[in-house]
């Protein structure tokens, strides 16, 4: 029987290891034209809404669902060639004993003829794939959202690298007190009010 994405969160095969994966692509490196005013009693910290733009970066970030540890690595192209790439990266830095669970979205990489032959080469690998429009069930989007409030959405990045150079300076102290996301839903249908 085949489990769903959930199932897997609630109720894991025992000994497996199991990641959560996506990519974050086209994260815009902004500074902004002129400095912000912070905060004092009585008045609101206030942010200069006119930028300038730097470029982009995307990411590819594995979570183990165990630990809540995250890795991530810039990429250049969000593609099955890059996606596979990663996988090989993971695949080597885990223990070839273990049974690897993996919670995907739909997206074009993770479903392609070329991916689908890398898990096909790899059957330790088992894929647990959100349903279509739902990739939000997919933990590691948790902490994309983490990373959007921490360090993008208030941000000022002065060029490309700056941006990159900064968000794997918060995955490192992210890491540093890690602990696993608990996931409560456990697949029974909301019942309208």
């Amino acid at each position: 029987m085949r489990r769903r994405h959930w199932q897997l969160y609630l109720a894991p095969p025992p000994g497996v290891v199991r990641l959560s994966i996506d990519e974050k692509t086209s994260v815009q490196a902004r500074s902004r034209k002129h400095p912000g005013h912070p905060g004092a009693p009585g008045r609101e910290a206030r942010q200069e809404f006119e930028y300038r733009r730097h470029g982009t970066v995307s990411i590819i970030a594995a979570m183990d669902i165990d630990t809540g540890q995250v890795l991530t690595e810039a990429i250049e192209h969000n593609n099955s060639a890059t996606f596979t790439a990663f996988l090989d990266t993971l695949d080597a830095a885990i223990d070839p004993g273990r049974e690897i669970h993996l919670v995907l979205d739909n997206g074009s990489s993770h479903t392609s003829k070329h991916t689908k032959a890398w898990f096909h080469a790899h059957p330790r690998w088992h894929t647990h794939y959100t349903p279509p429009h739902a990739s939000w069930l997919n933990m590691i989007e948790i902490w994309f959202s983490t990373l959007a409030k921490r360090v993008i959405r208030y941000g000022d990045f002065p060029s490309r690298g700056d941006l990159a150079d900064k968000i794997e300076a918060f995955t490192n102290l992210y890491n540093e007190t890690a602990t696993p996301y608990r996931w409560a839903y456990d697949g029974t249908p909301l019942k309208a009010t």
